[in-house]
């Protein structure tokens, strides 16, 4: 399972009598060891503990995905309630190892929590973000974020982001032109109300809450779409099909 993450494989140990056992537990022979590994996970008799050694990212998004999972399998959080949560301090950035720069994890007009540009210059990828995302049970509802206003600020992530001024201007110079002019401290949220509604129905297709779903092809099945285009509606707006010989 956890191989769909890029993670290599899956190690496992079980808490029994006060001591780990089964799996990788035969190299943590130590009983201090031991000891302190129960103590540290919070570990009781009949809990099992999953590892993977492997970069952060990778490691945290296997397992996470494999908590998911076993919850499914085992309805541990299928109690009928609803909790929401807030989920805040997003990095700023990651690192694309092949691109070798910077990308931004949320988007990059969002505002870092640091009002220091230096911080943007010396140590990026230890920057948090002004993001936010609304969970309940599992599911996204909501995002949004507290939004960058200095115009200053928004040159550097550009830059940080591989962008030169002259990309920056091409692609979004309605916004640098904005900020330069003086914009207010300013954010938002926008809300996924068909999830919401999904989680209210206790059901878990979208497609369930929805009008007129598309299916999973992408095809309306109300009104035909895709379905073929005319000549002369193609014509009327400027569109020309190009057939590539094989």
């Amino acid at each position: 399972f956890v191989k769909k993450y890029k993670a290599k494989g899956l190690a496992w140990m079980k808490a029994d009598g006060g001591q780990l056992t089964g799996g990788i537990s035969k190299f943590f022979d130590e009983e201090a060891l031991q000891k302190e590994l129960i103590t540290e996970t919070g570990m009781n008799d009949g809990d099992i503990i999953f590892i993977i050694g492997d970069e952060k990212e990778i490691t945290l998004t296997a397992l996470g995905a494999l908590r998911v999972e076993i919850d499914k399998a085992e309805g541990f959080s299928n109690t009928g309630e609803f909790k929401p949560v807030w989920v805040t301090d997003f990095p700023m950035f990651e690192y694309d190892a092949e691109a070798d720069r910077y990308i931004a994890m949320h988007h990059p007009f969002t505002a870092p929590s640091s009002s220091d540009i230096k911080d943007l210059e010396t140590d990026p990828g230890s920057l948090k973000s002004r993001g936010y995302d609304l969970t309940m049970n599992g599911y996204e509802i909501a995002g949004g974020s507290i939004r960058n206003h200095k115009p200053e600020f928004q040159a550097k992530i550009f830059e940080l982001l591989g962008m030169d001024e002259a990309e920056a201007t091409a692609r979004f110079g309605f916004l640098v032109e904005a900020l330069k002019y003086g914009t207010p401290p300013h954010g938002g949220i926008a809300f996924g109300f068909d999830r919401l509604v999904m989680l209210l129905a206790g059901t878990s297709n979208i497609r369930d809450v929805i009008a007129f779903p598309k299916t999973t092809s992408a095809a309306s099945l109300m009104d035909e779409a895709p379905s073929s285009v005319s000549d002369d509606q193609l014509a009327e707006l400027n569109i020309r099909i190009v057939n590539k010989k094989k």
